[in-house]
């Protein structure tokens, strides 16, 4: 294998490239040690050692090391992982070397996630931000499943109320543009149309901007 290219990524890693496909990044303590220049061959045997032995540990790691200060799904974890330059394989056996160990839960984040924001955020957004993280529906819809058996449900009024309140809004003195301007506010946040009317006291429905959409 050909080393075409050496990029620096900072003062202590660089990307390193073979046969004109980008391989790995390593330390610049690394490249000397294994004596890794541009336009020389790299051996199989210290491709070997690189692949299956340094990258790996150090992506182990890199998760434990992230973990330390704050929680991740997995594929947050593997972002991370990938945003560092490792492989999928590397990244595969970090993310399930991390969950042997209960590091990372997707069923735990989840319940920690929604329960942290239930009041604040509606069920659909927190679902949307779930998936958008990487858990899985079923694993949502468990760790909603399993709040509520707890007695975590959410007041939908309640947080519709906040919201207003944050925002100023008064519903006796509300105008029609107001009306409508904090109707979509509450639509984008994924409240149930039934639950915006009650708060915005819109008996006829939502405002016919919103209604014509």
């Amino acid at each position: 294998m050909l080393v075409t290219q050496i990029t620096e990524i900072n003062k202590s890693r660089a990307g390193v490239y073979l046969d004109g496909q980008f391989a790995f990044v390593l330390y610049r303590g690394e490249l000397r040690r294994f004596q890794i220049r541009e336009g020389e061959e790299l051996s199989e045997d210290v491709y070997r050692e690189i692949t299956t032995q340094i990258l790996p540990k150090r992506a182990r790691l890199r998760c434990l090391n992230l973990l330390q200060s704050r929680d991740y799904t997995k594929k947050q974890l593997g972002d991370k992982l990938r945003q560092g330059g490792y492989d999928e394989a590397c990244i595969e056996d970090a993310v399930a070397y991390a969950e042997s160990y209960g590091y990372i839960d997707d069923g735990r984040y989840a319940k920690n996630y929604i329960e942290y924001r239930i009041q604040s955020k509606s069920r659909k957004r927190l679902e949307t931000d779930l998936l958008r993280r990487g858990v899985s529906k079923e694993v949502i819809e468990q760790a909603f499943a399993a709040l509520e058996e707890g007695g975590v449900r959410q007041d939908e009024m309640a947080a519709i109320g906040e919201l207003l309140a944050r925002k100023n809004y008064h519903a006796d003195t509300a105008d029609p543009k107001e009306r409508q301007r904090m109707y979509g506010f509450l639509f984008r946040r994924g409240y149930s149309a039934e639950a915006i009317y009650k708060a915005l006291r819109l008996p006829d429905g939502p405002p016919e901007f919103y209604s014509s959409r």
